[in-house]
């Protein structure tokens, strides 16, 4: 029988990197977790250990399609994230961020509960703005090889405040920047994962453009701490709210850490810069710090150690083409 006093969350895409954390951060704090995912990208061995537990659920299923279960809460973290996946089939990807969040906006209102959306840092496209403030509108191109993505993202976050104001559903709807961890898939194709799996295998760092370009890495406890933050703030803060660490790095100087970090003699290489490849990334986290009471506490240093050694302990060495 259901424990009537406790809280049932639903995870869409929680068997991926971000997902995985969540659905076990959530079940340490007493929750019930349904985990939905279709394994796109999202793998059984992230949720392995969770399998067993006595709170945890798993449903394999496409959030394209219609989903009908009795939940408390809802996070929609379904949707690839890297451009190596979400090119691969981009009218797949537009589904999932459009008709994903449509369904499961119908659900939230059936349920009249709350609902998480991961939006992205994408949704600023390659900004002329910053750092990067949420009512900064971006610049978008709608036709290019990520619009998938980010036109997708876009799409869902109108659908959300349309639900919001026409229906009166509880939203949260947070811009994640670029974060990195444990989990990783190690052929995501974005660039701390690419460059950890390549140092580690001794092969040449790739770097795409001439490396200046600048990137705000967010180790994945922090971002997990921030978003259950946000879902159980008070109603009226419904966002749009950057979620990431606000402090800049240069991709060339990941690449330099990585070295540094790994021991890795492998030398650096340097390709042609993928088409909209973003110059900038750094949010503007404020209203996270006003609102939410957060800011990251993990160092680049610290989280990259972490993240070389899980893929050193699952001896995931691999390469991959094209980075985030």
């Amino acid at each position: 029988m259901k424990d009537e006093h406790r809280k049932r969350a639903l995870v869409t895409g929680g068997a991926g990197f971000l997902g995985s954390h969540l659905c076990e951060y959530l079940l340490r704090s007493g929750l019930e977790v349904l985990c939905v995912d279709n394994f796109y990208t999202g793998t059984r061995e992230n949720i392995l250990p969770l399998l067993t537990h006595p709170n945890f659920e798993l449903l394999r299923h496409d959030i394209c399609l219609p989903l009908h279960v009795e939940v408390d809460e809802i996070y929609n973290l379904a949707c690839p994230a890297s451009p190596l996946h979400y090119q691969s089939d981009p009218i797949q990807t537009l589904k999932t961020s459009v008709l994903g969040a449509m369904n499961l906006l119908g659900l939230a209102k059936r349920l009249k509960c709350k609902i998480f959306q991961a939006s992205t840092s994408e949704v600023y496209g390659d900004p002329h703005v910053h750092p990067q403030k949420e009512e900064y509108w971006g610049n978008v191109n709608p036709i290019g090889y990520r619009s998938c993505y980010d036109e997708g993202k876009r799409c869902a976050e109108t659908l959300f405040f349309d639900y919001h104001r026409m229906h009166r559903i509880p939203i949260k709807l947070g811009r994640i920047f670029n974060t990195y961890g444990p989990r990783m898939h190690p052929n995501d194709g974005r660039v701390v994962s690419n460059l950890i799996i390549q140092a580690l295998s001794g092969k040449p760092l790739t770097i795409y453009g001439d490396g200046n370009q600048t990137r705000s890495f967010c180790y994945v406890d922090d971002l997990i701490d921030v978003i259950v933050r946000f879902m159980n703030s008070k109603n009226e803060i419904t966002g749009p709210i950057n979620i990431g660490n606000p402090v800049e790095f240069r991709v060339i100087d990941l690449a330099k850490e990585i070295l540094k970090i790994t021991g890795s003699s492998s030398p650096i290489l340097f390709a042609p810069l993928p088409s909209d490849d973003p110059k900038q990334r750094k949010p503007d986290i404020s209203k996270a710090k006003t609102l939410l009471g957060w800011e990251p506490k993990t160092s680049l240093q610290e989280g990259l150690q972490a993240t070389i050694d899980y893929f050193t302990s699952h001896e995931r060495i691999h390469t991959s083409s094209i980075y985030h």
